[in-house]
């Protein structure tokens, strides 16, 4: 993935370790699908209790494991699906 950021922003290796996360959530959805579900889950968690973007499985995937050193190596595909409530 591409990760754009202002020109006199640090980025740590956390961020880059979750950004790195939804790029392999990206890659096996095909992207597109990545993108559909990801606005689709969005719309009805705003309906629901709590930080609709902070719910989201993508994002709650990538939040618990951005910690990680590891996670990506021994990451399973589709694993953002158990983090759907």
């Amino acid at each position: 993935g591409i990760l754009f950021v202002r020109g006199n922003t640090i980025i740590n290796e956390r961020t880059i370790r979750h950004e790195t996360i939804h790029t392999a959530q990206m890659k096996e959805m095909l992207y597109i699908f990545f993108y559909l579900w990801y606005i689709f889950e969005w719309i009805i968690r705003l309906f629901m209790k709590g930080n609709a973007y902070r719910n989201i499985s993508f994002e709650r995937e990538a939040y618990s494991n951005e910690k990680d050193l590891s996670y990506l190596d021994n990451r399973k595909l589709f694993a953002w699906i158990r983090y759907i409530k």
